[in-house]
């Protein structure tokens, strides 16, 4: 690698490809382009920090070979990594050093002939710590008094915003926290209707669309007219901090949970080699972003992946790009311990309806439910099947493609998964477990109408932030 770097990395790596960077005109980076992309290509084949790759380079005759330097040339400083990679993730092209490999494992043909695929990803922790709701209405607030000169005369309630930590209040009070609550709010909504006419630039929109979000995602209207208090739920794809608002919680099981990001690989397991890669919320599914990366490969595939990407949305994208699923079934869970699973129900898609172990027969709702109620009293099968007073429900979802649905079946009916993954979990045919939350969408920050009403009307506005992400924000 470093011998080709050595010969091809000006090729590879052209000034003018990162001549975005610095488009000020006032002089070039003191280190040139094609060294510092092919610092970050080795850094990256070898998994060396920072401070170890600009170690190496200092060091290591491959590495001065390779970025074309004297043997006495002392390298750069390691933050100089940390301030390139800020300009790339800035800029409209990031992942152009991925490209320009790209384009040499392409005109190489390593690949050639090399159809497997292993897709799987991994959280990345991030560094920023969870806060509550009344910390991120605080530093939402500080963030637009600070950004929005208009909202500086804007006269606020709730708290002196230009002193550091939270209000002193009885915080053992219920009453007192939910009187914080609604005054916090209320502070919100009167900023947000100050500066709904205002010009305002890019970083002064994501300010508001930051306010708006955190300020209706955690509450719902109280018992009296312009009062608000914490609603007891937990939003879909709720913010967690106000310093990192792209950051999500994760639950990798019930017990244990992380913060941050999700970071998606597809190999050639053959090479080693990364075809694609992306970066998420941690609450994004695996499967919609294992079927993106794959979409800029040739037909025939053979995906390689675990159980993560076994649902059947996944598997019917995969069959209709015209890859080869090879991906460990979903575990089936039981109701009772050792009991039945949906294995054990008959299922016929034609007629909607679902048959029990005991023989009883329901019929699939419109909702797709197949709710078997009292003909589970008495049953002498139901130890093994269910510990629910109402009896057993089961819940079944169809391939968005599937054309074989009954009369009585709503054309509405979602695809997706839950606990009646029915033959997904086995043979990968047409059923479809768990539905997945794309990385790019965001919750809609639903913020009441002037007359208290709730939910409000459709959002009369949008606001995109940086990412791309779209947040509606509605107008009070």
């Amino acid at each position: 690698m470093e011998a080709f770097l050595a010969d091809h990395r000006h090729e590879l790596f052209p000034d003018v490809l990162f001549a975005d960077l610095f488009p000020s005109g006032r002089g070039r980076p003191s280190v040139p382009a094609d060294v510092m992309a092919t610092v970050m290509v080795l850094q990256a084949l070898e998994g060396l920090s920072d401070r170890d790759a600009a170690r190496a380079l200092r060091d290591r005759i491959s590495w001065k070979v390779a970025c074309g330097l004297a043997l006495d040339d002392e390298g750069f400083h390691h933050t100089v990594l940390t301030y390139w990679r800020n300009r790339l993730r800035a800029s409209e092209r990031p992942e152009r050093i991925f490209e320009a490999v790209r384009q040499v494992v392409e005109a190489t043909g390593v690949l050639k002939g090399k159809t497997r695929r292993a897709v799987d990803s991994t959280l990345l922790d991030d560094a920023v710590a969870t806060q509550d709701t009344v910390t991120q209405l605080i530093s939402a607030i500080r963030r637009v008094r600070r950004e929005v000169p208009a909202a500086t005369e804007v006269v606020l309630h709730a708290y002196h915003y230009d002193q550091g930590g939270k209000p002193i209040i009885a915080w053992d009070d219920p009453a007192a926290k939910q009187h914080l609550v609604s005054a916090l709010v209320n502070d919100a909504l009167a900023l947000m209707e100050a500066t709904e006419h205002a010009e305002l630039s890019p970083e002064q929109q994501d300010a508001i669309g930051l306010l708006a979000l955190v300020a209706g995602q955690d509450v719902e209207p109280g018992d009296e007219e312009g009062t608000w208090r914490i609603a007891e739920k937990v939003a879909s794809d709720r913010v967690i901090s106000t310093v990192d608002p792209e950051a999500r919680h994760m639950h990798k099981s019930q017990s244990t949970y992380r913060d941050g990001y999700k970071a998606h690989l597809a190999v050639e397991p053959g090479t080693g080699l990364v075809t694609a890669c992306s970066l998420t919320p941690a609450n994004a599914g695996d499967g919609p972003t294992g079927v993106a990366m794959l979409e800029v490969e040739e037909p025939g595939l053979e995906v390689l992946a675990d159980s993560a990407y076994g649902s059947g949305e996944v598997r019917a994208a995969l069959a209709e790009a015209k890859h080869q699923a090879f991906i460990k079934p979903i575990p089936l869970r039981s109701a009772v311990p050792s009991g039945f699973t949906i294995d054990d129900f008959a299922i016929d898609t034609a007629a909607g309806t679902v048959t029990c172990p005991q023989g009883s027969t329901v019929r699939i709702t419109r909702r797709g439910n197949a709710v078997f109620g009292q003909r589970c009293t008495g049953c002498p099968l139901r130890e093994r099947c269910t510990q629910s007073k109402r009896g057993r429900r089961i819940r079944v979802h169809f391939a968005p493609w599937r054309n074989d649905r009954s009369p009585g079946w709503s054309p509405g009916a979602t695809a997706g998964s839950a606990t009646g993954a029915w033959c997904a979990t086995r043979c990968g045919c047409r059923s479809g477990p768990r539905r997945s939350t794309s990385g790019a969408s965001s919750t809609s920050a639903w913020i009441t109408r002037k007359d208290g009403s709730w939910p409000p009307k459709a959002a009369e506005g949008a606001h995109r932030c940086r990412a791309g992400a779209s947040r509606q924000v509605p107008r009070r």
